[in-house]
């Protein structure tokens, strides 16, 4: 078995960590930096303390990130790059503002908009500006990873790029900036978190160093994550549910995702559903279906490694987690036709699911949907 793995972020965690951050600035020897968040860090007073805090480091700011950011904020966040002459670029934010700002730092060494790089019209610049990555939630862990996803609203369209022009060149995680998120918040990026663990333990493209990671980060979910969402100040949980999204970050960042993330996609640029939430909604009956070809007993060491007599009592646990922590468990809210079924089913064949171990093919996709809706 031949295998790579490379990881050229920086990471620094720990609680009360954020007040690294002007050292890590003064690290890339640049002066003219842009920070990238959503409008709750704009009005939260954050945002405005980072910049105070900077010494002038910071000469710009972009605070209107949404979730699911559109091809046109990350535009936005282009012009201001060029029109500031910035020559870094701070991220503060869930995996929305992450992935926008990574796009940015790399897209503005090109001479395009966001969208002919997510048509793939055009290939990823080779190089970024340096970023640095603060994560808010536990979460996407884009701040580890060379994998960005953005939406073209306007052509429904949700879609990942890899790049490792999209690696930052630090990342700051401090399980203190978790403390406040609600609860549908917390329980949404904790199924991403688990999400990623497990699909890159089963990923065809799974690897030694990958494995270790995916199986930590998998235990540590399903040990804190109904602790963080049901006693939101209990800091044991909130760190280990950090703790698990970086290094789940860790973990799929050379294998990838998969089918249940594939399936994602759709769910939330059609059909409106946080990803966090909609990766969650097909891991389970994803794991069953790839549990029928576990002829070398790995999804089998996955279930004792996470506390689980075998892989079906693992399913089954994730289940309950997801009713449990409030998350959807069908898609029965939408009364879905055949034909938009059909859509679901198209718009799933996404990169990430050639990199199931089963080959997922358009009938089970239907199936699939049809048992959720």
């Amino acid at each position: 078995m031949d295998w790579h793995y490379t990881q050229p972020v920086t990471i620094h965690f720990g609680n009360g960590q954020l007040a690294r951050l002007g050292e890590e600035i003064r690290k890339t020897g640049k002066t003219r930096g842009l920070l990238i968040t959503s409008p709750f860090f704009g009005k939260n007073g954050l945002a405005d303390r980072l910049m105070a805090d900077s010494g002038g480091t910071l000469c710009a700011t972009y605070r209107q990130v949404s979730p699911n950011p559109d091809i046109r904020e990350c535009d936005d966040c282009i012009r201001l790059i060029h029109e500031n002459h910035c020559d870094f670029i701070v991220a503060l934010g869930g995996g929305s503002v992450l992935d926008c700002a990574k796009a940015a730092a790399a897209f503005s060494n090109g001479n395009h908009p966001a969208g002919a790089y997510l048509d793939g019209t055009l290939p990823v610049p080779a190089r970024g500006l340096p970023l640095i990555a603060i994560p808010t939630t536990a979460g996407t862990g884009s701040e580890v990873s060379r994998v960005t996803v953005l939406s073209d609203h306007a052509k429904g369209i949700k879609a990942p790029l890899f790049s490792p022009a999209f690696y930052p060149v630090c990342a700051i995680i401090d399980p203190e900036l978790t403390r406040t998120l609600p609860k549908a918040v917390t329980a949404c990026t904790g199924m991403d978190v688990l999400c990623h663990a497990i699909e890159a333990y089963w990923s065809i493209h799974h690897q030694p160093i990958c494995d270790a990671l995916a199986i930590h980060a998998a235990r540590l979910v399903m040990h804190h994550l109904e602790t963080a969402c049901e006693n939101p100040g209990d800091m044991h949980a909130r760190e280990k549910m950090a703790e698990a999204s970086v290094t789940a970050g860790l973990a799929f960042a050379r294998p990838g995702t998969t089918a249940a993330h594939a399936c994602s996609y759709p769910l939330t640029s059609i059909l409106g559903i946080p990803h966090g939430e909609a990766c969650g909604l097909t891991i389970d009956h994803f794991m069953r279906i790839n549990a029928k070809a576990d002829t070398d007993g790995r999804l089998a060491l996955l279930a004792e490694a996470t506390g689980f007599s075998d892989v079906a009592n693992l399913a089954d646990a994730i289940a309950e987690l997801k009713y449990r922590t409030g998350l959807k468990t069908d898609l029965s809210a939408w009364n879905l036709s055949d034909s938009q079924i059909d859509t679901l089913v198209a718009a799933s064949r996404q990169a990430p699911l050639y990199n199931n171990p089963v080959p997922i093919t358009d009938d089970m996709l239907r199936t699939l949907y049809r048992s959720l809706r």
